[in-house]
């Protein structure tokens, strides 16, 4: 397996944003991660990301214990991600933010130099706006596929997908479904915490499901979507057909 945590809880003073989530990504699958808005969804990927310090429990990353280790140093051991709002360096190009991720990304492919792996990845993406443009002129849209070439340039064993395809019209949700499965058939596991359920019906091969930070389901896509649960909780309350 790629990913396994045991027990991992993060409070924040009174609030246990996540509760004792045990859970495990295997290597190769596309793993879903799904709940209301406020369950904990985004708090548990910092956790095991490193951009929080769990309050309890452990993480294992790659077969190592990774609990509490910096945000930088997993992505050196191979973990990336995408940000609900992504956030690069406004002044620098769209190439030069993609170089970040090259330079300081997975110790082990280091192989090319930055800049030839930066336009690689935005090559990957797609991106449709020349590799000098400013990233403060981007919209909203542009910065998601921007985010996602910049953590594909860490060339990442795990990649983490935060609402990548919130905002999307149609068309642009058909070709993001394509390019996160393009991703995992170049070997990278990936988990994706989303609200559209076509895009988790559509890519998912595990699914799980948080509700005030807990762990309320976990299993294969279909049989979490017909959870009864998990209907009560969450998809009752979703856009199914979108």
């Amino acid at each position: 397996m790629v990913l396994q945590t045991d027990k991992i809880t993060k409070n924040f003073g009174g609030l246990t944003a996540v509760n004792r989530v045990t859970m495990q990504v295997n290597a190769g699958e596309i793993f879903g991660l799904i709940g209301p808005n406020g369950a904990g969804k985004t708090t548990f990927l910092n956790c095991v990301a490193g951009s929080y310090r769990p309050s309890s429990g452990k993480a294992f990353f790659a077969g190592h214990d990774t609990t509490g280790a910096s945000a930088d140093a997993m992505c050196r051991k191979g973990m990336s991600r995408t940000f609900q709002i992504p956030l690069p360096f406004p002044k620098l190009t769209v190439l030069e933010n993609v170089m970040v991720g090259a330079i300081f990304g997975s110790e082990s492919h280091h192989d090319k130099p930055a800049q030839e792996r930066a336009r690689e990845a935005l090559a990957f993406v797609h991106f449709p706006l020349p590799e000098d443009t400013p990233a403060e002129r981007l919209n909203a849209v542009q910065l998601k596929r921007l985010d996602l070439a910049r953590a594909l340039a860490c060339k990442p064993k795990l990649l983490l997908l935060d609402e990548l395809a919130s905002g999307l019209t149609t068309g642009e949700l058909d070709d993001m479904i394509h390019l996160i499965l393009r991703i995992r058939d170049q070997g990278v596991t990936i988990i994706v915490v989303e609200h559209i359920m076509r895009v988790i019906a559509g890519i998912c091969d595990r699914v799980m499901v948080l509700q005030y930070g807990t762990k309320i389901a976990e299993g294969t896509t279909r049989d979490v979507l017909n959870d009864p649960k998990v209907i009560e909780a969450y998809l009752g309350e979703s856009e199914l057909g979108h």
